[in-house]
């Protein structure tokens, strides 16, 4: 049997690439201990209070805009995952298993969202949502306190439709591989749609709706530049507020949210792989 000898080179390179991608957040992690203010140079570990090395993470918990960005968030992202997910779900079905007029412009539009600019799509959804609330105000006459206004709401709506092909996407390659002599079984023997889909159908395409509502809910999570656009009063996410934070100071508060984030993103990506690469 002949062996292949690693090329010490190849080596080096994917170390310096990992290190290039980590390093960053590396330090991030290691500056949310300093015990600097400003932030700028590591002056060493902070020691402060009951909290000690975390002293950092403790004023995140206590600062009460924090907590309604992170209730913010939650919501959107928990919201959007539902909708995006049954959405894209049936979405997948369809495209798999019937043939229709207008299939493959459907096909090829999925891949629009995706490709385009993030900051593209923000302004048209944002020109989008100023006519046609503008619109709907002057037709129904309504008063300045009742008028359609950029909110919670509009940025729910924005991740749904941002994160609907994804979904589609990840359910489908999922379906190429069933097998559809299963749900005729389950048929033959007395079930209908409805319990064929519940009980056959869905928990053999189960992983794959689970990774794409993962990678839906990591898209909402991380999303910026799309909720900049689309956001408005009482609707503030964790990336508004933390670039709100970035234009005033960089403290180490920043970075113990930022480290929180990237951890619970991280988590979420994992599970997410683990669905897509479970048989």
């Amino acid at each position: 049997m002949s062996s292949t000898k690693r090329s010490p080179w190849l080596t080096l390179t994917a170390l310096l690439v990992y290190f290039f991608l980590y390093a960053p957040i590396i330090v991030l992690i290691v500056f949310s201990f300093n015990a600097s203010r400003t932030n700028v140079v590591f002056e060493g570990v902070v020691n402060q209070g009951p909290c000690g090395p975390f002293y950092w993470y403790c004023q995140l918990f206590r600062n009460r805009d924090v907590m309604e960005a992170t209730r913010n968030t939650l919501v959107i992202a928990l919201t959007s995952t539902f909708f995006s997910t049954i959405i894209g779900t049936m979405a997948a079905l369809a495209l798999q298993r019937f043939d229709f007029f207008g299939k493959n412009a459907a096909e090829t539009s999925l891949y629009f969202p995706i490709v385009t600019p993030e900051i593209v799509m923000g302004i048209g959804i944002l020109v989008l949502f100023s006519a046609a609330f503008g619109w709907i105000n002057a037709a129904l006459a309504l008063a300045p306190n009742q008028r359609l206004t950029m909110g919670l709401g509009t940025v729910i709506i924005s991740h749904i439709a941002f994160s609907i092909p994804f979904v589609t996407l990840v359910v489908r390659a999922r379906l190429h591989g069933f097998d559809n002599r299963l749900e005729e079984a389950a048929m033959d023997l007395g079930a209908n749609e409805l319990t064929t889909f519940r009980k056959v159908t869905l928990p053999l395409i189960a992983p794959g709706v689970l990774a794409g509502a993962m990678l839906a809910f990591t898209l909402s999570l991380d999303d910026f530049i799309i909720t900049f656009f689309t956001t408005g009063p009482g609707a503030t996410t964790l990336p508004i507020y933390v670039y709100g934070l970035l234009r005033r100071v960089v403290t180490p508060e920043v970075n113990a949210l930022s480290t929180i984030w990237i951890l619970v993103v991280l988590v979420v990506v994992g599970i997410s792989q683990w669905f897509q690469t479970r048989e």
